[in-house]
């Protein structure tokens, strides 16, 4: 069409330089940037059509060229024009090309247009479509999702409180099926789960899913690298796609998302405007209803249903789901403490202790908790509840570490029968002496130090001595072992410590001089 227009502009100024300037044809094929043949050519069929200078006001561009080239008689009838609704459908599929469809146009219409009069007839129909539909979404390829910036509202039945949620559009790039729901929040949790849905809503994924920058999807927007959520990246691959967020600022990369939002608020908040909704699975409820007719109508451009073209185009390029739903899993960098314990949600998990001061990725759901690193993971526990709590793996400690925590009131009361039976008494009086037997155990390790320095004979002797002096502690036993006490036999030690009668003394006042305090009153 481009080539006519300008073949007319030529024509008519060929026309107006010879009747009117009076210019040779050499000139005027100078001018007009054409062959003076062409020239020739031009005026020999003006003249023979009856055409001068000015050409009459009501003929146009197309009238000019059919009194000027006519057809010949016996001439095929009119070219057959390609459906260019039906060859825009088309190339919404994998492999198809505008040169696979003119062959297919040529088949049906042996005596149709040139390959460059048909892409010029489709090129003229996508121009007139939306900004939003000259992109070529390939079956299956693309979904773009996206919240709305319109929110819907539920009611409080018991307070009246009116509480803003949000909405979450989905919509395939080759049939715009959409998909929407309304989700508590932004965040991650409500972000994957609203994939989930929309994956089985669809009953299948797509290859390319393209968020907008928000932080659940995208944690560092980059116009070249964007670091895409390890969440959002996990569920994807969950479902065999990849995720390649728009442009920060760039609006068309997500053109289609934008205009399905529109219709979402169009179509299913300003349908719901007059309706009360005291919980979220009510909203949902209505909203699917009113997305039921959304993808049902007619799309005016195109003439069939976003339904139906889903049915036709994406529904058998989507990529089947996986046997399980996807489980949401959170990730967090976190570095392992001196303890090698990583702290999660107030609670902590133990890895292996050569991993100390190193940065880790536990990657934790709901009943597990996962520790990765350099991409290996090295650990996995139980989710604890509650806050406090400690979950550590008997391997994971050093040997010093696993010697203690194998450590209990019966295997060192064992361990002190092996000296003797005074021992295991004096053992077991000094752990039951503390709150908690923890608490012992340290003053326990100082008793048995005792024994390999002084020999188990002595320290026998030592706690038979402690305990006739009601004091069993490792202090005292320490004492009695340093000062050689335990070599002292026990009557011996009892006459020299026993107490001897006071001699009399004019200051030692003597019972009789405290009064009874009955003869005081």
């Amino acid at each position: 069409m481009a080539t006519q227009r300008l073949r007319m502009r030529q024509l008519r100024e060929i026309l107006r330089l010879h009747h009117d300037a009076r210019l040779s044809h050499r000139a005027i094929a100078r001018a007009c940037r054409v062959g003076p043949t062409a020239v020739c050519e031009y005026l020999d069929r003006a003249r023979r059509a009856g055409l001068g200078w000015p050409l009459p006001e009501d003929l146009d561009d197309s009238a000019l060229e059919a009194r000027l080239f006519p057809r010949l008689p016996g001439s095929a009838s009119p070219r057959a024009l390609p459906d260019v609704a039906y060859l825009h459908r088309e190339l919404r599929r994998a492999g198809v090309t505008l040169h696979l469809l003119w062959l297919e146009y040529l088949q049906a219409q042996p005596d149709g247009y040139h390959y460059s009069q048909f892409c010029e007839f489709y090129r003229r129909f996508a121009a007139r479509l939306n900004p939003s539909m000259r992109q070529v979404h390939r079956a299956g390829e693309k979904a773009f999702v996206d919240f709305s910036g319109k929110r819907p509202e539920i009611v409080d039945p018991r307070t009246g409180e009116i509480t803003a949620v949000e909405l979450f559009v989905g919509v395939l790039g080759a049939s715009s099926y959409l998909y929407a729901e309304a989700t508590v929040s932004q965040e991650l949790p409500c972000w994957i789960a609203a994939h989930v849905r929309m994956f089985e809503y669809w009953q299948g994924a797509p290859e390319i899913l393209v968020p907008d920058n928000l932080k659940s999807g995208v944690t560092t927007p980059c116009r070249y690298e964007p670091a895409v959520n390890r969440t959002y990246a996990e569920c994807a691959q969950h479902y065999g796609a990849v995720v390649i967020p728009a442009r920060s600022f760039r609006a068309k990369d997500k053109a289609k998302v934008e205009v399905s939002v529109l219709l979402g608020q169009r179509w299913i908040l300003a349908v719901l405007r007059n309706r009360t909704f005291f919980g979220l699975v009510e909203l949902n409820t209505a909203i699917g209803e009113c997305l039921t007719q959304l993808n049902a109508r007619l799309m005016k451009q195109l003439g069939v249903s976003r339904r139906e073209l889903f049915e036709r185009l994406d529904r058998p390029a989507l990529r089947p789901l996986p046997v399980s739903r996807y489980e949401l899993a959170e990730w967090k960098l976190c570095r392992v403490n001196i303890d090698y314990h990583v702290e999660l949600d107030h609670n902590f998990y133990s890895v292996p202790y050569a991993l100390i001061r190193e940065l880790v990725e536990a990657r934790f759901t709901p009943s597990t908790v996962e520790v990765f690193f350099k991409s290996r993971r090295v650990t996995s526990h139980a989710r604890l509840s509650g806050r406090g709590r400690y979950s550590t793996q008997h391997e994971h400690m050093p040997r010093s570490h696993q010697a203690h925590s194998e450590w209990s009131p019966s295997r060192l009361i064992s361990w002190a029968e092996k000296t003797g039976p005074v021992t295991a008494r004096v053992v077991a009086a000094v752990l039951a002496s503390r709150p908690h037997p923890e608490q012992g155990y340290r003053s326990v390790l100082g008793i048995m130090r005792l024994g390999r320095v002084h020999g188990a004979e002595r320290l026998e002797a030592a706690c038979r001595r402690a305990e006739r002096l009601h004091s069993m502690s490792y202090r005292t036993l320490n004492n009695i072992l340093a000062a050689g006490l335990d070599r002292v036999p026990l009557e011996e030690a009892e006459e020299a410590t026993s107490t001897k009668p006071l001699a009399a003394h004019e200051n030692i006042r003597g019972a009789d001089y405290y009064t009874p305090k009955e003869d005081l009153c």
